[in-house]
C-alpha cells in the first residue's frame, strides 16, 4: 500500500502530540544518563501491533521506545573523515576525533546514536568546494563497502530497525560527488534547455538506481533554485530563469529518484538562485518582495512537494521580505509557518551546511538548538559532532528544546526511514548501464542549443577541438565522439571548435574559433566572435556525445537556453 506524503503529514502529526503528551516536562523528570536514557514516551505501542505499510505509525512506535540520546541522534547527520567503517588513515582518525572524539565513522555512529550520515567530496569545479572539507568516495566498489559497514554500526543501535540514512550531493554537473564508475547525468540547466521533463525523469530514475545500489539512500537533489540573477555558486545547478518550466523539471526530477527508492530533496529554500552572493562565504539577501518570491522563487519547490518529495533543504539566506535579519535556517516565519504552513510540505526538513559561515555566528550546539526550533528536523554537517549533541542534550532537559519539537522531529525522520525501507538493493552491475546511458544521452543530446548560426548544419572538416586551460579530458572525450560521428579530428587547422566551461570568462574566448561552445552557464556567449554559438551547459561524456552528434550534423539541435542571454536569442531553430 502506498503512503501519499501529505497522510503521512496527518499521522504523523496526531501520533507526535499523543507521544510529545505522554512525556513529562524537563522540569518534572531529571535528564537521563548515557546509559540510563529516559524513553520519549511514558507507553510505547508495541511494535507486533503496528501495520507494516504504515510508515508514520511504526517511526512513532519505535520513538515511543527511545531515550533521549537516540532522539538527539537521530536529528544529526554529520560527515566523517575516511573510506571505511571501521577502518582509516592515521589522518583520517586525527580529524575524527577533532570533528567527534572517535577514531572512526563506525564509532561516531556509536557514540552519537547517529541516524544518518553524509558522504563528502568534491570535483575540480565544484562551487560548493569550501565546506567539503574531506572526501569518503572514490569508487563505487569502496562506497558499497562504506555504506555496508555504516549500516552495520548503525543496526547495533536502539533505533537500528529503521534504516540508516546516508546521504550524499550527487545533483550531477558541476556538484557531483562520485564520478568515477557510474553515469553521469547533464546539469539541470542542460535539462532546463531540453524542457522535456519525461526525459528528465528517465534519467533521474537511472541515477537513482545507481545511488541505490552503492547504499546511498537520499540524495541532496534536485536544485529547486530559479536562476533569476547570474549566481556562480547556483550557476548551472539550477533548471533555468522560468519558475513554471523549472517547477516541471524539478517535479521530474523527484519522481525519478524516488522510483528508484531513493530520498529527493528539493534545495536551497526559499530560493538561492534570487541572489548572486555565496552563503558558502557570507550571508545573501534577498531583497525581493514577498509576491516576487511566491511567484518567481517558490514554484519549484511547491512542484517537488507535489511530486512527493521527502525532503526540503533550508538555507542561508535572508529573505528581508518574510523574516528580515534571519537566515531562513533559523527562522520559525519561513520554515514552520511558510513551507509547511502555505507550501503545504510535511516531509523532513534538512539544513545546508551547519559548517558554512552564516550558521557559525554561534557554537554548534545553540547554532543546532535555533535550528531545530525554528522547523528544521534534520541537521547536517555540524561542525563538532559531540558539541552539537551536548547542546541539543542540554536544551531538552533545561527546556529550551522543546521536548515535542524533538520528538516530532525524530519522527519525521524516522517516518522518512521507514518509506524507504524494503526497498530493492540493487546489484553494483546496474552502475553505467546501457540503459542508464540511454537515458542520460537523450537528454543532453536534447539539451544542445544554437544561439548563433545554421540550424542544424554540419560544420566542415577536419575539426580543431581546442579549450580553456585544464579541459585536457573534456577535448578527448569530444574528439573520441566527433570521431566515431565520422567527423575527422586533427591536431591544428581546419575548422576550429573552442569549448569554454565553469568559471570561463572573455579572456578564455578564442578569436579565431568557428564554433565557440559553453559548457556551463551560457552567459560567456555574449562575448564571443564566432559566426556559430552552441551550449550544452554541460561537459558529461553524455553532453560531449550530443554535441558531437550536433557538429557532425546527425542530430538536430533542439535545445533553448532556459536563462537570458544579452543580445542572442533561445535559439535560432524554428522548434
Amino acid at each position: 500500500m502506498s503512503i501519499s506524503p501529505r497522510r503521512v503529514g496527518v499521522v504523523l502529526v496526531a501520533l507526535t502530540a499523543l507521544l510529545a503528551s505522554g512525556c513529562s516536562g524537563p522540569a518534572d523528570r531529571p535528564g537521563p544518563t548515557p546509559s540510563t536514557g529516559t524513553p520519549a514516551a511514558a507507553v510505547p505501542t508495541p511494535a507486533a501491533s503496528v501495520p507494516a505499510d504504515d510508515p508514520a505509525a511504526r517511526a512513532a512506535a519505535l520513538v515511543a521506545t527511545l531515550a533521549d540520546e537516540d532522539l538527539v541522534g537521530q536529528v544529526l547527520m554529520p560527515y566523517a573523515y575516511g573510506d571505511a567503517a571501521t577502518a582509516v588513515s592515521p589522518g583520517s582518525a586525527a580529524g575524527n576525533q577533532k570533528l567527534a572524539g572517535v577514531d572512526t565513522p563506525a564509532e561516531m555512529i556509536a557514540k552519537y546514536r547517529l541516524g544518518g550520515l553524509i558522504l563528502v567530496g568534491f570535483s575540480a569545479d565544484d562551487p560548493t568546494s569550501g565546506n567539503q572539507e574531506t572526501t569518503n568516495v572514490d569508487n563505487p566498489e569502496q562506497v558499497r563497502a562504506l555504506t555496508t559497514g555504516l549500516r552495520t554500526a548503525a543496526g547495533k543501535l536502539p533505533a537500528g530497525a529503521a534504516p540508516f540514512l546516508v546521504g550524499t550531493d550527487q545533483e550531477h554537473g558541476v556538484v557531483t560527488r562520485i564520478t568515477d564508475g557510474v553515469t553521469l547525468l547533464p546539469s539541470a540547466l542542460a535539462a532546463g534547455a531540453a524542457g522535456r521533463p519525461e526525459l528528465t525523469e528517465a534519467a533521474w530514475r537511472a541515477a537513482g538506481t545507481e545511488l541505490a545500489a552503492m547504499g546511498i539512500n537520499l540524495d541532496f537533489a534536485p536544485v529547486a533554485d530559479v536562476l533569476a540573477t547570474r549566481s556562480t555558486v547556483i550557476g548551472s545547478r539550477s533548471y533555468g530563469a522560468d519558475p513554471k518550466r523549472s517547477a516541471a523539471q524539478v517535479a521530474g526530477a523527484v519522481r525519478g529518484l524516488q522510483a528508484a527508492g531513493v530520498a529527493a530533496t528539493v534545495k536551497h529554500f526559499p530560493g538561492h538562485g534570487h541572489s548572486a552572493a555565496d552563503s558558502h562565504k557570507d550571508l545573501p539577501v534577498l531583497g525581493q518582495s514577498r509576491a516576487v518570491l511566491e511567484r518567481g522563487a517558490w514554484p519549484p519547490f511547491t512542484a517537488g512537494i507535489d511530486a512527493g518529495a521527502m525532503a526540503v533543504m533550508s538555507a542561508h539566506l535572508d529573505a528581508r521580505s518574510v523574516d528580515p535579519g534571519t537566515a531562513a535556517t533559523f527562522s520559525h516565519k519561513l520554515l514552520t509557518e511558510v513551507l509547511r504552513g502555505q507550501l503545504g510540505f510535511t516531509g523532513v526538513v534538512v539544513t545546508d551546511g551547519m559548517n558554512m559561515p552564516p550558521a557559525k555566528r554561534w557554537s554548534p550546539g545553540e547554532a543546532a538548538v535555533r535550528a531545530l526550533t525554528a522547523g528544521n528536523d534534520l541537521i547536517l554537517m555540524p561542525p563538532h559532532v559531540g558539541q552539537a549533541y551536548d547542546g541539543l542534550l542540554a536544551a531538552l532537559r533545561d527546556g529550551q528544546l522543546p521536548r515535542p519539537r524533538l520528538v516530532e522531529a525524530a519522527t519525521r525522520v524516522l517516518t522518512m526511514k521507514f518509506r524507504l525501507a524494503g526497498g530493492p538493493t540493487p546489484g553494483l552491475s546496474t552502475l553505467n548501464a546501457p540503459a542508464h546511458r540511454k537515458a542520460a544521452g537523450d537528454l543532453a543530446a536534447a539539451a544542445v542549443t544554437v544561439l548563433r548560426g545554421a540550424c542544424g548544419k554540419a560544420v566542415p572538416g577536419p575539426v580543431t577541438v581546442t579549450s580553456s586551460g585544464g579541459r585536457d579530458h573534456t577535448r578527448k572525450a569530444l574528439t573520441e565522439a566527433l570521431t566515431a560521428a565520422g567527423v575527422r579530428v586533427v591536431p591544428s587547422g581546419g575548422t576550429v571548435v573552442h569549448l569554454v566551461g565553469y568559471g570561463d570568462r572573455a579572456g578564455d574566448l578564442r578569436a579565431d574559433a568557428a564554433v565557440t561552445v559553453a559548457m556551463d552557464t551560457p552567459y560567456v556567449l555574449a562575448e564571443a566572435a564566432s559566426p556559430t554559438l552552441l551550449a550544452t551547459y554541460s561537459s558529461s561524456r553524455a553532453s560531449m556525445t550530443g554535441l558531437a552528434g550536433v557538429l557532425a550534423g546527425k542530430l538536430r539541435p533542439t535545445g533553448r537556453s532556459p536563462v537570458p542571454v544579452t543580445g542572442l536569442p533561445a535559439t535560432t531553430c524554428r522548434l
